[in-house]
């Protein structure tokens, strides 16, 4: 395929590009492929992985496609418009129309969350196997040049192609059911607690003022279980299980963290320090969990 170019994944210091907006995972996977010799750069947004591609393209891109204000998978077809590098979904979207697309606008795997650590970085190494130089071949004959080293150092930067717009590959037939319609029930629902508002369709945020709070997808989700949960005191277990489908470790204090930035987005004029003020919505019940304290209206 003229200009694009093949990276040898071979290389002992393949480069990996992590694009999540939840600063969590993406240390939580950069800390583990960096113990395993890979090199990870994480972003938290498609223009930033746009603009790190033509500058150090890595040779595989992990990529949620639950991204706010984004369309994961028009980034994934970006993606495959103009280079040629491994593209593996790693996203909480299990639904079989969603993994269908994502394969068909050119992923070369889908992995949805909770995932196990050692059988994503199993597929990992499948793909870059597959997008090695020896099984690939054919794909250096033309637009390359030459001089390209062995290594990671000397590879060749690709070249973009004219086209700027990308375009839908065909989908199999009937892979989707045609127009996507409104989802039916819950999901259209906006949950009023405290002068906020939560938008369950829209996955949006707003303060009592009117304005547009922004939300990770994981704040969001933590946020959508406490306001169906409000006024029952729910453990980090089950937050966890609500939010990310899994049981809590004994030392695991994601939803610890994850609490503290939901709060100081819902409280921002809370105090730190000597005179630190406790939260009023979310409140810690001590070897319980965590409570919503507010009661909370569907509108």
């Amino acid at each position: 395929m003229p200009g694009l170019h093949q990276l040898p994944p071979s290389s002992p210091a393949v480069h990996i590009a992590v694009l999540d907006d939840e600063v969590d995972i993406t240390q939580l996977l950069a800390n583990y492929l960096r113990g395993r010799g890979y090199r990870v750069t994480p972003v938290h947004n498609g223009p930033a992985l746009m603009a790190l591609m033509p500058i150090d393209p890595p040779a595989l891109v992990l990529l949620d496609l639950g991204l706010p204000g984004e369309d994961g998978f028009l980034i994934a077809r970006q993606l495959r418009e103009h280079w040629r590098c491994g593209l593996v979904i790693v996203t909480g979207r299990g639904d079989a129309v969603d993994k269908v697309v994502g394969l068909e606008v050119g992923a070369d795997d889908y992995v949805t969350k909770p995932f196990d650590l050692r059988e994503l970085l199993a597929r990992i190494k499948a793909v870059l196997r597959r997008l090695s130089p020896e099984s690939t071949q054919q794909d250096l004959h033309s637009g390359m040049g030459s001089g390209a080293g062995s290594g990671m150092g000397s590879v060749m930067r690709p070249v973009m192609r004219p086209v700027m717009r990308p375009v839908m590959r065909p989908m199999m037939a009937g892979a989707m059911p045609g127009p996507a319609a409104p989802a039916p029930g819950p999901q259209t629902n906006k949950l009023r607690f405290a002068g906020w508002q939560l938008d369950t369709a829209a996955r949006s945020l707003t303060n009592p003022q009117g304005l547009a709070v922004a939300l990770t997808s994981g704040e969001f989700e933590l946020l959508l279980a406490f306001a169906q949960h409000a006024g029952r005191v729910l453990s980090r277990d089950f937050l966890l299980e609500q939010t990310r489908g899994r049981e809590a470790g004994p030392f695991d204090r994601t939803i610890d963290v994850q609490v503290g930035r939901l709060r100081k987005k819902l409280e921002p004029d809370l105090q730190e320090g000597p005179d630190r003020q406790e939260p009023q919505l979310i409140k810690s019940v001590r070897g319980a969990g965590y409570i919503l304290t507010s009661v909370v209206e569907t509108v």
